[in-house]
């Protein structure tokens, strides 16, 4: 049985963030599992579905993002053993851990909406949440001129959910400037009341779904998708609707944290399957060794990419507290939703676990759409990432 002292389950962003602020605070055994050879930064799928990224510019091997002197298992989690800690991998392993830390991300359920699945592999539906179907999404929308498109945000759990906003909005842009917009029926399909939740967001997107005429279907989710008829059905408190002769859905799937987190008894009970963490501290409720960060941890809060800075450094603090008994930091729920409400123009929405606003720069309305924020998330974020938080340096 292989032994390690930190264990880290993700080769995301948390991940890989997390054990390059360990290596850099002095820990010494720190391992990775992680199956996937590519390493992305999911933000610019956006903007890959909206003409404005190639998948080239947000991949890198994953080879190369690992930090020096981390230990990088190719393989996936088959089951976890919380009292034993171990965790047993697909190819066979057995891993032994002083300390295990669980972010491995949320995966897709395409069980929950049948049809979709063929719906993308017919090319009548794609999102940028799946990276192979991202760079199919901006052709389908320049091609249309007229008919019936549907964009939908994905209920939660969700990485970053009111971001599935921006090519919606980006597209709202491009048909508007291409003179064809009123030839076409723009229907999107929320899972809550709106955009946001957050009033001060909110207002603007409000603004923005009604300039673009934009019908919005809220409180409801995708139910099924039928290939043949090219229709969306769309289920709501009061009722169902069946939306007919789509020409384009841009379709997120819903998603799920992986199986083994309930299976090992690690999940919270009345959250979908994700890791019962206490949200501040980030340490599993039952099982002192075992933490968990990112999209599949139980934080009462939206999870976001921006999220993880904050979650990094309070779980890196902490996992030192725990070894020397200090007192532990707490995680205040920061997130960030940055959403393209119209071209070259972007909302951050910075807020806490209570929707109250944490802007990162002192005194500046994280609601208000601005250009240079476009500028900032576009081009100035992925230079951050790749050679700063992949680093541990943020």
């Amino acid at each position: 049985m292989e032994h390690t002292e930190v264990l880290i389950v993700g080769g995301g962003n948390a991940g890989i963030s997390l054990a390059a602020r360990l290596l850099r605070d002095g820990m010494e055994d720190v391992a990775v599992v992680a199956p996937s050879p590519v390493h992305r930064y999911k933000p610019l799928l956006n903007y890959v579905a909206a003409g404005e990224a190639t998948m080239a510019d947000l991949e890198r091997p994953m080879a190369d993002v690992v930090p020096d002197g981390c230990t990088w298992i190719r393989d996936a989690v088959d089951a976890v053993d919380p009292a034993a800690m171990t965790v047993r991998t697909r190819g066979g392993r057995s891993l032994h851990c002083s300390t295990l830390v669980l972010c491995p991300g949320l995966v897709e359920d395409w069980d929950e909406t049948p049809g979709l699945r063929s719906a993308y592999a017919e090319g009548w539906a794609a999102s940028s949440y799946v990276p192979g179907s991202a760079p199919l999404v901006w052709p389908s929308v320049t091609s249309l001129r007229s008919g019936s498109v549907v964009f939908t945000v994905p209920p939660e759990p969700a990485s970053c959910g009111p971001t599935a906003l921006k090519p919606l909005l980006m597209a709202c842009d491009h048909w508007r400037r291409a003179g064809v917009l009123d030839d076409l029926q723009v229907r999107l399909v929320l899972p809550t009341a709106t955009g946001t939740g957050i009033p001060e967001a909110d207002r603007y997107l409000e603004e923005a779904f009604a300039g673009y005429g934009v019908e919005v279907l809220r409180e409801s989710r995708v139910e099924q998708v039928d290939g043949d008829l090219h229709s969306v059905t769309v289920t709501s408190p009061g009722g169902r609707r069946v939306l007919e002769d789509v020409a384009f859905a841009h379709a997120v799937p819903h998603y799920r944290a992986p199986r083994w987190i309930a299976d090992a008894g690690l999940a919270a009970d009345a959250s979908p399957g994700l890791v019962d963490v206490d949200p501040g501290t980030m340490r599993h409720r039952r099982h002192g060794s075992i933490w968990g960060l990112g999209d599949a941890a139980d934080l009462a809060t939206r999870p976001s990419g921006g999220a993880l800075r904050k979650q990094v450094h309070v779980l890196s603090t902490n996992l030192s507290a725990a070894a020397t008994g200090r007192p532990m930091q707490q995680y205040s729920g920061y997130t960030v939703m940055p959403i393209t409400v119209h071209r070259r123009k972007l909302m951050l929405n910075e807020v806490d676990r209570d929707n109250r606003s944490q802007p990162s720069v002192p005194f500046l309305d994280p609601f208000v759409p601005r250009r240079w924020q476009w500028l900032f998330d576009r081009y100035g974020l992925p230079q951050v990432y790749w050679h700063r938080i992949l680093r541990g340096r943020v």
